[in-house]
C-alpha cells in the first residue's frame, strides 16, 4: 500500500556540491532538481501528501550568501513550476513562519498557495523557515489566546484541538519520515505529527536520492508493514 503521506528532510544538498568542488549553491540547485523528480514520483504512485523540510529556522545561521540562494530558490521554483502544477491539479502548502520570510520570498509562497487551493491532486507542503518546537509553542499561544474569549477550550483540551493549531492543521500525520544524508536525528521536524511514523535514514545525499531510491524505501516499508500484520494476525 502507497502511504498517503510522506515526509522527506532533504539534508546533504551542500555537503554534495563541496564533495565535486562545487559551491553549496550549486548542491542546493542540484537539490532543487531532485526534489522535481521525487515530487513527479509521488503524483505517479499515488502519494497524496508530500512534505519537504526546505529551510530551517536554524538555517539562518548558514552564510550570507548561501542564505540568500536558498531564499530566492522559491521565487524561481514558483515562477517556473506554477503553470504546470495547476495543469498537473497539484497544491501547495507551506508549513513554517511565513510572515518573517524576505519579500519577494513570501509574496511567491503566498501567491503559489492561493493560486493553487482549489486543485485536488498531489499535495506538496514545504516546511520553510520551520521549526517545529516554535510550532508547538506557538500552537499553545494561539490556544490561550482563544481561551480568553472561550474559557471552556482549555477544559476540553485534546489532541485533536491541539492539532488544529499547528501548521499542518488539516492534513493527516506522515505515515513514513525519510531523512537522506547519513545522519539519524529529525532535526526539530514536525516532533508531535511524527510520534508514530516510520523513520527511514537513508545515507544517500539528497540529490542522488533519486525516484528509484524513493521508490525503493517506499516499497521496503510496506514489506515491513505486511510482515508486521502478518505476525499480528
Amino acid at each position: 500500500m502507497i502511504p498517503k503521506h510522506v515526509a522527506i528532510i532533504m539534508d546533504g544538498n551542500g555537503r554534495w556540491g563541496k564533495k565535486r568542488g562545487l559551491t553549496r549553491s550549486e548542491g542546493h540547485y542540484a537539490g532543487s532538481q531532485t526534489m522535481e523528480e521525487l515530487i513527479d514520483a509521488s503524483a505517479e504512485v499515488g502519494v497524496e501528501i508530500l512534505t519537504l523540510y526546505a529551510f530551517s529556522t536554524e538555517n539562518w545561521k548558514r552564510p550570507k550568501d548561501e542564505v540568500n540562494y536558498l531564499m530566492n530558490l522559491p521565487v524561481k521554483f514558483f515562477n517556473q513550476k506554477l503553470p504546470e502544477f495547476m495543469r498537473r491539479n497539484i497544491k501547495i502548502l507551506i508549513s513554517g513562519d511565513i510572515e518573517n520570510l524576505p519579500k519577494g520570498t513570501k509574496k511567491a509562497v503566498i501567491n503559489a498557495m492561493k493560486e493553487t487551493e482549489d486543485n485536488t491532486g498531489l499535495i506538496v507542503n514545504f516546511a520553510l523557515n520551520y521549526s517545529s518546537r516554535s510550532e508547538i509553542v506557538q500552537a499553545i499561544y494561539g490556544i490561550m489566546q482563544d481561551a480568553k474569549s472561550n474559557p471552556l477550550l482549555l477544559e476540553e483540551l485534546d489532541e485533536e484541538t491541539f492539532e488544529r493549531y499547528l501548521y499542518t492543521r488539516g492534513l493527516p500525520d506522515p505515515d513514513i519520515v525519510i531523512r537522506t544524508g547519513g545522519e539519524k536525528r529529525i532535526s526539530n521536524f514536525l516532533m508531535w505529527q511524527s510520534s508514530t511514523a516510520d523513520l527511514r535514514f537513508v545515507d544517500d545525499l539528497f540529490p542522488d536520492f533519486k525516484k528509484e531510491q524513493y521508490l525503493k524505501v517506499i516499497e521496503d516499508q510496506n514489506h515491513d508493514d505486511d510482515s508486521w500484520k502478518e505476525c499480528a494476525g
